[in-house]
């Protein structure tokens, strides 16, 4: 698997296998629930090139890496058969709120990529109907409208499932009691009741109806009555038949008991939610925009963004409508700026990589890659990003720009603010306020922000080595650990090694299946795969030599190793053999980058030779000092 090193080191930075209760990751970090946060390593992680931050929030661990998340996930899960499960203990230590911003993220990390392309098929189609492009009467707009309402309308069986697997008990009878709450007989029932027909009682007690499709509230209560239920009543049955009694009890007492009485409280706090966040927001339109704009990236560094995430859907389920949602596009935008103004301005090839990199995820409303790679690192281009997002929000408030579709704030909100009527005020508002933050984060970066240290300016094309003092200048040589043809780390077919993310270096195609040590010191990491190998060189430069493309789903097969790690070696010394024909007809790339992992450490990484070919032990890397 592509990212099965990083995962691995990622394991035991948090403390092993045996220290997880549970993971799940959202777009761009993993999230852990630890048994003892004590055991991780989290300055060891920081420093990890595979890991942008690591933020302690909501009793979460959480382990930012970036947009390849997911597969740094399936890798972890393969490693330690974790999957999705869960631990779920009570745990008074942690505060109320905590508690909170664990639940709720827990129940929607599951399905919220697919919520949030739901939304924008939403928001397209309204786009294609003011555009006069498709007509609501025909069979491909009712196709996809179907296709982007679907989890909407049967929302509550989606968030039984994920609420039934937060609660510790069976996803499936929670997601039957949500089949229950839109099934078409109480839907049927609830229309004839609005049309004044009787009410329907059970055992004689009235029950009052409510349409819960799309809802949120209720199906969560119902659900976590349903799991202590199931607790309480599963291991106290014979175990020939409790696998079908369980269930039998959980819906025959859960699903009255919602329509009777968890459903229409529930119903009555999440129209005390929509209706509270309105007065608010209608108290002054424009300051609530400033004050979104200004701080949801804070909240999304904490990871208490969450907390807002039911609001915004419970605001779409009882009002139809969602003016949290348009206020945070220009935080986004914001950071979007301030990245854009750091790339432009930085002279250090790394940062311009991760930026270009950061930037373009940022316009899509991944900015967890921005704010911790880029801007808030540098602090001034992060406060200017927050600045810009109130700037910008605070147009969105004064116009009164609604989304009809709930998504993540970026570039498709355009397409989300868009209402049946066609365009108007609000949607040119949206426009607007996104260029004002983007605008204004970009320039106050790119002219009043420093973001560059006196060694990368040093190393800047603007003061070139060639006009600085030799005699103040150091520089180590790096002997290269195989034999045959060089290659520029930019033609590396892995994004990882190519856009320089770990280190300056080189790439070398091997001609023979060997791989000697260039420097003098010791083994730091040796893959369990065998196919990459980490020195501490004596001389303090960190060297990782990676054995071709992807090789690590070889799992070790056609490697040797001659070391292990913590062993002393010199230049020369055998370090790992490989079978070339093997790796080759099995479909790989063998190309092998030699990388600088501390290349921030010197002024420079050069190559030491300008031939096309290498030999073994010769000089291949120049750093700068």
């Amino acid at each position: 698997m592509k990212y099965g090193d990083l995962s691995e080191s990622i394991l035991q930075g948090v403390g092993g296998k045996g220290n997880i209760k549970s993971v799940m990751h959202c777009a761009t970090r993993l999230r852990f629930k630890l048994k003892d946060h004590g055991k991780a390593d989290t300055e060891g992680l920081k420093k990890n090139p595979g890991v942008i931050m690591v933020v302690e929030s909501g009793g979460q661990y959480q382990v930012v890496i970036g947009n390849h998340v997911a597969e740094v996930y399936q890798a972890l899960v393969s490693q330690t058969g974790l999957g999705e499960q869960t631990e779920e203990q009570p745990e008074s230590k942690e505060p109320l709120f905590a508690r909170f911003i664990d639940i709720v993220s827990g129940i929607f990390t599951p399905f919220i990529g697919v919520m949030a392309a739901s939304g924008i098929l939403k928001g397209l189609l309204a786009v294609a109907l003011a555009a006069g492009v498709m007509s609501d009467s025909s069979g491909t707009y009712k196709a996809l409208t179907a296709a982007s309402d679907g989890l909407f309308y049967f929302l509550p069986i989606i968030l039984g499932y994920s609420a039934g697997k937060k609660f510790g008990g069976s996803p499936f009878i929670c997601m039957t009691i949500g089949a229950a709450l839109v099934h078409p007989v109480m839907l049927q029932a609830f229309q004839a009741e609005q049309s004044g027909a009787q009410p329907l009682h059970f055992f004689g007690i009235p029950m009052l109806l409510i349409n819960y499709s799309s809802s949120v509230i209720p199906i969560i209560f119902a659900s976590w009555l349903s799991c202590i239920i199931e607790r309480l009543v599963h291991t106290r049955q014979p175990a020939a038949v409790r696998n079908f009694t369980t269930p039998l009890i959980c819906l025959a007492v859960v699903v009255p008991l919602t329509f009777l009485l968890i459903g229409p409280i529930a119903t009555w706090l999440s129209q005390l939610l929509a209706n509270g966040y309105l007065f608010v927001y209608q108290l002054n339109s424009a300051v609530a925009g400033a004050l979104a704009g200004a701080f949801w990236q804070v909240c999304v560094i904490f990871g208490l963004h969450w907390g807002l995430v039911p609001i915004m859907i419970n605001n779409l389920s009882m009002l139809g409508q969602d003016t949290l949602l348009p206020l945070l596009m220009p935080a986004i935008f914001g950071q979007a700026g301030a990245t854009l103004g750091v790339l432009l301005k930085t002279r250090d090839v790394r940062m311009k990589g991760i930026a270009a990199s950061a930037f373009s995820a940022s316009l899509f409303g991944i900015t967890e890659p921005a704010v911790y790679g880029v801007t808030l690192p540098k602090r001034r281009p992060f406060i200017f990003g927050c600045v810009g997002g109130a700037m910008g929000a605070a147009i969105l408030g004064f116009f009164h720009t609604t989304a009809f579709s709930f998504g993540f704030p970026g570039l498709f909100t355009f397409a989300q603010v868009v209402p049946k009527t066609g365009f108007d005020a609000s949607v040119a508002a949206a426009f607007a306020g996104a260029i004002v933050a983007f605008s204004f984060a970009t320039l106050a970066t790119r002219f009043f922000a420093t973001v560059d240290d006196p060694l990368v300016e040093a190393a800047a094309p603007a003061a070139p080595l060639t006009s600085v003092n030799p005699d103040l200048l150091s520089k180590t040589i790096i002997s290269s650990p195989i034999g045959g043809q060089l290659l520029p780390l930019d033609q590396v077919k892995d994004e990882t090694f190519a856009s320089g993310l770990l280190g300056k270096g080189i790439a070398i195609k091997p001609a023979q299946g060997r791989v000697v040590s260039p420097v003098n010191g010791t083994v730091s990491s040796l893959f369990r795969s065998k196919h990459a190998i980490g020195l501490a060189a004596d001389n303090g430069a960190e060297v990782l030599i990676h054995i071709g493309i992807d090789t690590v789903k070889l799992e070790g097969q056609y490697f040797t190793a001659h070391v292990k790690q913590d062993d002393r070696v010199s230049i020369g010394d055998l370090l790992i053999e490989f079978d070339i024909p093997a790796i080759t007809a099995a479909g790989y790339d063998l190309t092998t980058p030699v990388i600088i992992s501390n290349s921030e450490d010197y002024i420079d990484v050069l190559a030491a030779s300008q031939q096309s070919q290498i030999e073994e032990n010769a000089a291949l890397l120049t750093l700068i000092k």
